[in-house]
């Protein structure tokens, strides 16, 4: 059992305010890869929360290669987010996070992509 699912049998069933690390990643397309999640069946980008002891990018590296296979090497910083609007409720269950991975065209995002993370990849195109 993990360090959260401890925290978790702890505190019961209130709010537990935790951190996360998600990842951007593109192909040479230019398309962003997502990942339809069980727990909302919305698509977002891949990513989870830190365990223990790790740092952020040891919980991203984790997180890509848990959900996708694929090694990280050197990723990049490119902004924090935090506040009410980033506040998430999980179902509960320890069920399979992910029904899918695609590579999506970023001027042809799903319908279905959470609203939230539509807004940051919004941001991290103009920013680039």
């Amino acid at each position: 059992m993990g360090y959260i699912e401890d925290v978790r049998n702890l505190v019961g069933n209130h709010p537990l305010i935790l951190i996360g690390s998600h990842a951007i990643i593109l192909n040479e397309k230019n398309e962003v890869l997502l990942q339809l999640r069980t727990d909302f069946n919305r698509w977002g980008i891949i990513g989870g929360a830190l365990e223990y002891n790790e740092t952020l990018e040891d919980a991203l590296k984790r997180e890509v290669f848990e959900e996708t296979g694929l090694i990280i090497k050197n990723p990049e910083l490119f902004r924090t987010y935090s506040g009410p609007d980033f506040f998430q409720i999980y179902p509960n269950g320890d069920q399979a996070e992910s029904k899918e991975l695609r590579f999506f065209p970023l001027d042809r995002l799903p319908i279905t992509l959470h609203p939230v993370i539509e807004r940051i990849i919004r941001e991290f195109q103009h920013s680039n």
